[in-house]
């Protein structure tokens, strides 16, 4: 492309997508997950950069995706031709309505558009020339889940040479949508990217769009931080709102001055699971895990040893004395749980008046799936039933025991349920 159409480029997207289009340049990702709220324009700068590489790279080809087919033409496919026309060349492309189709007409390059109503017709996606080098998945939130989108991924990513995948989205309000969980985790291959409204020139928006944005601000500010500003705002049912999951590395591990173990006794369909976690100041770091249905005493012995971190006081269920007692034959130094009436409520609500606690999702799946996804149970009438559910919280249970002494050097015995708020 000529430098004058390269300086047009840069000043047709807002300075907050300036990082991300050099990166694309490098060829440093694969994936680009490009999430925002309202007039963060977001969808703009992808349509940008798909026809912009087109016109740069003669073996390139691109497809925009939308889970349900009917959707892409007054959407993905109109976006696309605003960016034709954005960039003054209009002239040089074909634009099909009918199929719907764009063909890039000094080399036959073309943009396909799909649904994802049944990902295995992507298999028979194909280019007469080139490779499918732009990928498009426009309200990605909108899709099943990622194995759906992985499945077409699949399909199209064929080929020597770079691809660039995009996934653009309003993130959904509840932590524990599966968008919201799967791009939480760090991936080397894959760029994360959050814009909104405000760095956007207001001229572009008009100002019956910052009107109606100011209006929301102040008289819903929960939902104008979700739907403006792309903020993860939650529904009201997670317990746990202050859940981070990163990667922690083991210098940091090894850095912590003190590690505390947990056991959750598993019986019948229940697992059995053992955590170690660390804290520092007001942070809950949670690095290890075993988690196991129907373990044997020995095995779950063996398990335990392999872990860096095991060997010290373990704070277990203290539900069944004889496991306990099985542990302390094997050479494990066990310290049953005080527990007590309202003890559940009051190790829960001190885990959530934690500033952060982070969870290693690669070393700990179990518990960054449980703590995220850990909800009130809604009572019918718009509002959650009192008391914390009983289900899905073996990490958490565990998790619990290790922090017993620390939240509380004497014992729990009766809680004040007036001053908890339960």
């Amino acid at each position: 492309m000529t430098e004058q159409t390269r300086i047009n480029f840069l000043d047709l997207i807002p300075a907050s997508f300036y990082s991300v289009h050099r990166d694309i340049g490098e060829c440093a990702h694969t994936h680009y997950a490009l999430r925002g709220g309202r007039g963060s324009c977001k969808s703009s700068f992808v349509s940008l950069e798909i026809i912009r590489g087109i016109m740069a790279d003669p073996s390139a080809n691109a497809v925009a995706v939308r889970k349900i087919g009917r959707t892409l033409r007054e959407s993905v496919y109109e976006q696309l031709l605003w960016a034709i026309d954005s960039l003054g060349t209009s002239d040089l492309w074909d634009s099909r309505v009918s199929i719907p189709e764009l063909v890039y007409k000094p080399t036959g390059q073309r943009i396909i558009f799909r649904g994802a109503d049944d990902p295995r017709k992507f298999k028979s996606v194909r280019c007469s020339q080139g490779t499918m080098k732009f990928i498009w998945y426009e309200e990605a939130d909108e899709f099943s889940g990622i194995r759906e989108i992985d499945m077409i991924n699949q399909s199209l990513i064929r080929g020597s040479g770079s691809f660039f995948v995009f996934y653009t989205y309003n993130p959904p309000r509840s932590g524990t949508h599966w968008i919201n969980s799967v791009f939480a985790v760090p991936r080397a291959d894959r760029l994360v990217h959050a814009s909104d409204y405000r760095s956007v020139p207001e001229e572009w928006l008009g100002s019956a769009f910052i009107a109606e944005a100011d209006y929301l601000r102040h008289s819903d500010p929960v939902r104008y931080a979700n739907e403006y500003l792309g903020e993860i705002t939650g529904t009201g049912a997670e317990v746990f709102t202050n859940v981070r999951q990163e990667t922690i590395s083991d210098e940091q591990i090894d850095s912590f001055d003190r590690v505390y173990r947990g056991i959750d006794w598993g019986y019948g369909a229940d697992p059995f699971v053992y955590v170690s976690a660390a804290a520092e100041g007001r942070r809950l770091y949670i690095f290890e895990e075993f988690y196991r249905c129907g373990a044997r005493y020995s095995e779950i012995a063996d398990a335990i040893s392999s872990l860096p971190h095991s060997r010290g006081i373990i704070t277990a269920d203290s539900a069944e004395p004889r496991s306990n007692d099985e542990m302390r034959a094997r050479g494990f130094n066990i310290r049953a749980a005080k527990k007590g009436q309202g003890s559940v409520e009051y190790g829960i609500r001190r885990l959530c008046e934690l500033d952060c606690i982070v969870i290693d999702p690669a070393r700990c799946p179990n518990a960054a799936r449980e703590f995220t996804q850990y909800r009130l149970e809604p009572d019918g009438n718009g509002s959650f039933r009192s008391g914390f559910p009983d289900r899905d919280n073996h990490t958490i249970d565990a998790v619990r025991y290790a922090l017993e002494e620390k939240f509380s050097r004497k014992q729990i015995g009766v809680i004040d349920r007036k001053r908890l708020g339960l």
